[in-house]
């Protein structure tokens, strides 16, 4: 384009900026682009030192390639920042090319690109954030626990007093409470900050085993508490056992602590419509509105007892492996009881 094509369509309607530069550095002509752009009219650009207009940083780099044009040489994809009128800056990408004794400019803003990119590479950060988080939980963490709990075990052999029995129960009773809730803030991780819960190699497992460990581990902790079975489902079941051997402990735990003391919970499962649904059922007053709305929300624990343990992340874990199994965990909660049901497909 030359000077006398500064009338023509082109130079009036891109949205690229145009321009022409003589060799002082000031620009003799702008097409209306600039004010669009930059918010300029023609008299405020034309007749100045275009590096009054350059952010301070990319000046030395901005001076080089002007330099380089005053040799005769073409600058392709040169980046800098322009200021606005408004005091802000744009980013614009410049091919300038010599044209007799000027210069031929064009500008195409990439402020949005930019602002991608960032967002991009913020998003590479925290994803590597997230990586050294689970890693520290992973290794960092469980390697001392295990050193004590392992330091607890030879004293306890070592030693006949009973007192320091007690007192080595005690710590390995922490340390086990501590792994469980490292366990837990690793899985959360995973769901919340890595995108899902991350199943292991699906396979062929009979469920009904599984079912009968969860609660007799249950039965153990709460003596006071009676679990009634109700089967009705064929094995195996495809799953990753470990993660619903870990969604069903986490379902008969919530139970029997929310539910009415000493009250039975049922559990119940079958086969229904090519899926598989598992209920937990407990009595007791139903769970207030306000809570429902936050059950299954990270470190939500609704009306807490001082006695609880844990961080409140059991059955927003339980429904990310439903729905990684690609099923679902639901609740329904009436003067009758608490259900909470699971269901997956079987296929």
């Amino acid at each position: 384009m030359t000077q006398n094509d500064r009338g023509s369509r082109t130079w009036l309607v891109t949205p690229d900026l145009l321009g022409f530069l003589n060799r002082e550095g000031h620009f003799t002509d702008t097409n209306p682009a600039w004010f669009k752009v930059l918010g300029y009219a023609a008299e405020e650009i034309e007749g100045r030192p275009f590096l009054d207009f350059i952010h301070s940083d990319d000046l030395p780099k901005t001076r080089n390639a002007f330099n380089r044009n005053k040799k005769g040489l073409p600058v392709l994809n040169f980046v800098n920042r322009y200021r606005c009128k408004d005091g802000s800056f744009e980013w614009l990408s410049w091919n300038t090319v010599p044209e007799g004794d000027s210069f031929f400019c064009s500008g195409r803003c990439i402020t949005a690109e930019k602002q991608n990119e960032a967002a991009l590479k913020t998003r590479e950060e925290e994803a590597n954030l997230r990586e050294q988080f689970i890693a520290v939980l992973g290794h960092d963490v469980r390697n001392p626990l295990a050193a004590i709990n392992a330091a607890a075990r030879v004293i306890g052999r070592s030693s006949g007093d009973a007192q320091i029995g007690e007192m080595v129960d005690s710590i390995q009773g922490s340390t086990a409470r501590i792994a469980r809730l490292i366990d837990d803030v690793m899985d959360f991780a995973r769901a919340r900050l890595g995108g899902g819960l991350n199943l292991n190699e699906h396979a062929d497992h009979d469920v009904k085993p599984i079912l009968e460990h969860a609660v007799k581990e249950i039965e153990l902790a709460h003596p006071q508490t009676t679990i009634i079975t109700e089967y009705d489902f064929c094995d195996p079941i495809r799953c990753d056992s470990g993660r619903i051997s870990q969604l069903i402990s986490n379902l008969l735990a919530n139970a029997v602590v929310h539910g009415e003391k000493g009250a039975p919970v049922t559990v119940s499962a079958q086969d229904r419509d090519g899926s598989f649904y598992l209920w937990v059922t407990n009595l007791g007053e139903p769970i207030p509105p306000e809570v429902r709305k936050m059950l299954f929300e990270p470190f939500a624990r609704g009306n807490v007892r001082q006695s609880q343990q844990g961080l409140g992340l059991g059955l927003f874990i339980a429904r990310e492996i439903a729905r990684a199994h690609g099923g679902d965990l639901t609740m329904r909660s009436e003067p009758d009881g608490t259900v909470f049901t699971f269901n997956m497909p079987r296929d």
